[in-house]
Order: C-alpha cells, then sequence, then structure tokens
C-alpha cells in the first residue's frame, strides 16, 4: 500500500496541499485500491486539514471513499475505484 507521512511537511499548508495532491494524483494512475495518509493524531487539527482537503468537489472525483480505521485514528485510509 502507498502511504504518505505528513509528518516532516506538517507546518507548511501549501507543501501539504501540494504532496496530498502529487500523491493522490500518482496513486489514482497507479491503480493501487488504497492509499494511506498519516496525519499523525496529535491535535487532530492536521487530520482536519487532511479530510477538508478531501472532501474538495475537485478531488473527490479521484477516488471513492476514504475512513479512519478503528483504533488507528492517526491514518486516514483512501479507496479508489476499480479499474475496468
Amino acid at each position: 500500500m502507498l502511504s504518505l507521512d505528513l509528518h516532516p511537511i506538517y507546518r507548511n499548508n501549501r507543501d501539504i496541499e501540494l504532496a496530498m495532491r502529487q500523491f493522490l494524483f500518482t496513486a489514482a494512475r497507479s491503480g493501487e485500491p488504497a492509499v494511506e495518509i498519516i496525519p499523525g493524531k496529535g491535535t487532530g487539527q492536521l487530520k482536519r486539514r487532511v479530510l477538508a482537503f478531501l472532501d474538495q468537489k475537485h478531488i473527490k472525483k479521484l477516488y471513492l471513499r476514504h475512513e479512519s480505521p478503528p483504533g488507528n485514528e492517526g491514518r486516514v485510509i483512501v479507496h479508489f475505484r476499480e479499474a475496468g
């Protein structure tokens, strides 16, 4: 599973958005059924930023759904449509 860890860039909004955008476009083209974005647990501010990014209309077109696995709230799993 492809993974994007946002810990190294958590302070720079522009870098976060650019990294997520590039990651999701690459993941959508790769054929992976799902990928993970790791905002970490912390205060939840970075995770809220990730979810707000994923919920943008033009970004939602890239994937089927997203979820946070129970027991590991520091991850967001993004599921893609199956090819074909």
